[in-house]
This record gives structure tokens, sequence and C-alpha cells, in this order.
């Protein structure tokens, strides 16, 4: 019964996101060799049995599991000893080696960090690449989105308090007359690159005010629903705490795919140390109806789980 309970115990510890150091240690690590066999023979998802040789070999995908969730804390520390300029352009770079599946990188990174924060990272990405982000992203970017990701990068915008009323009206009716008559290609209309990439947050959060007065409709609800990149740019500009939950649980879903699980540990570490974690994780709990901390608790295994939970007390 003590081997049927150890071999239990294993599968759990290696199963899901993260691994559970302390029970491998403890079960595996002081396990007898026969003990072993029977784990591999008994885990079919695990290891395939080679009848002609007669022994289990580990199944490629296991391999590739293993290699996976063990990596998720190393990752995550990594991380967070580096300059955050630095884990911002990486994270950009990143994006740009996968594609336009990641280009959301970009405009997180762009639109959530302050006017400093960003050209910080402009200058980061200048000592470790040997070019601008600017260039880099011209270079690669391809088609509608370029002239957007280039104007949100180059940004440097005004955090006062003060905002011209007027020009709020003006840039809303724009927006709302781009956004009617120029379906994907609103991206690339000259006016809307300019608005979103020089307008202070605080003028934006007026102009969305009266963008939904003009149409009778709210901006982030559909209102651009022509262009998803747009979207994102929108809600990292007005609302982040709501797209950085948005993110949080999409990669806590047990059926998200690896690429997807990987947010957690980028949101997490990247915005540990900002007081947006802290409205990140009410807007969570709000939306939700759970706490970050207890889906991290439930969902996330060993030292990768502890370090994120650690990372999240520091915004309590």
């Amino acid at each position: 019964m003590a081997v049927t309970l150890d071999l239990e115990a294993v599968t759990a510890a290696i199963s899901g996101m993260g691994v559970d150091e302390q029970a491998l240690i403890s079960t595996l690590g002081n396990s007898h060799k026969d003990h072993r066999k029977l784990f591999r023979k008994a885990s079919k998802t695990f290891f395939v049995e080679d009848e002609e040789r007669a022994f289990e070999k580990c199944d490629d995908n296991f391999l590739r599991h293993l290699k996976l969730e063990f990596s998720r804390f190393n990752n995550a520390v990594v991380m967070w000893a580096m300059h955050p300029w630095e884990r911002d352009a990486r994270l950009v770079k990143k994006a740009l080696k996968k594609g336009a599946e990641c280009y959301n990188l970009i405009v997180e990174v762009s639109c959530t960090r302050s006017s400093e924060d960003l050209l910080g990272a402009r200058k980061a990405y200048h000592s470790l690449f040997d070019q601008s982000m600017e260039e880099d992203i011209a270079s690669h970017v391809h088609g509608s989105h370029r002239k957007l990701l280039v104007g949100l990068v180059s940004a440097y915008r005004y955090e006062g308090n003060k905002v011209k009323e007027d020009s709020a009206k003006s840039d809303a009716k724009i927006l709302a007359e781009a956004v009617a008559s120029s379906g994907e290609g609103v991206v690339e209309k000259d006016e809307v690159v300019r608005i979103l990439s020089t307008r202070s947050k605080l003028h934006l959060q007026h102009v969305y005010k009266h963008f939904n007065q003009i149409k009778d409709s709210d901006l982030l609800g559909g209102g651009v629903s022509q262009s998803s990149l747009l979207n994102e740019a929108l809600l990292c500009l007005l609302k982040p705490s709501l797209y950085f939950s948005k993110i949080l649980n999409a990669s806590l879903n047990k059926e998200a795919d690896k690429g997807t699980k990987k947010w957690l540990t980028r949101v997490v570490v990247t915005r540990a140390d900002h007081v947006e974690m802290k409205e990140i994780a009410e807007e969570y709990n709000h939306l939700y109806g759970e706490t970050l901390a207890q889906n991290i608790q439930e969902k996330i295994k060993g030292n990768y789980r502890d370090f994120l939970l650690t990372l999240l007390s520091k915004s309590n």
C-alpha cells in the first residue's frame, strides 16, 4: 500500500504547473529501484514500454513537460534578478522573434510603463542588441501594425495632472470617425497613432469618456473590434489592471497552452515592484470572486508557487 501512495505522490508532484520539489525528494529520492520500476510501468502517460528490449523509456513529451515545469522557478528568479529595463527590452525582442502572435508584448511594455521606464527599456535595448527598439520593430513588423507599434514604443508621455478638455473632445471625435470609417486600417491612421502615442494617459481617460458619449457605446466594449492590437493598446493605456487580470486568469486556466501559462511569470515578476500589483490583485478579486493568491496557491506547485506568492505579498 505504501508503494501505491508513493507513486501517486510522485505523479501529483510532476503534474500541472510547477513541480513539488519537496514531495519528489521525500518520495522519489528515498524510493527503492523496484518502486521506480513500478512507477514507470504504471505511468503510461510518462513512459513507453519497449517490450523487445525489456525496459521502460521516457516518452519525449514527458521529457519536454518536465524540462518546462522545472524551468518555471528558474526563469522567474532570473527575470526577477534582472534590471527592470532589461526585462522589458528582452520581452520586446522575444515578441519580435515570435512574430505577430506576440505583438501584444510590445503593446504591454509600451503602454503600461511610465515614460522614464519606457525610455529606460529603449536604452537597455541599445545595450543588449546594438540597435534601437524602434529600428528593430520597423524592420521586423510588416503590414498595418508597424506604424502603431513604432509610435507606441517611441512615446515619452506627459505625466502631469493637466488636461485640455477641448483637445480631449477633439481627439475623441477624430477617434470615433476613424473607427467608423477605417475598419482594420484604423491602426494605420496617422491621427489615431498620434493620439495613442503622444497623449498623456490622463488625457486619454478624458478622450475615452468623450468617445463613449459621442458613440453611445464603450470604446473598450467592442467599439474598435476591427483591430485586436488596438483593443489591447487601449486596454493597457486606460485600464491596465483589467488587462493584467485577464492575462493572469487565462494563464491559470488548466486548459491553457504552454505559451499562455508563461504569462503568469511575466506579469507577477514584472509588476511585483509596483503599486499597480495591488490594483491588479484587487481587480482580479472583483472580476473572478477569488484572490489571485488563492488561485496560485491552489493551482501552482513547489518553489515556483512559493516564489510567486512571496512576490505578491510585497504589494500587500
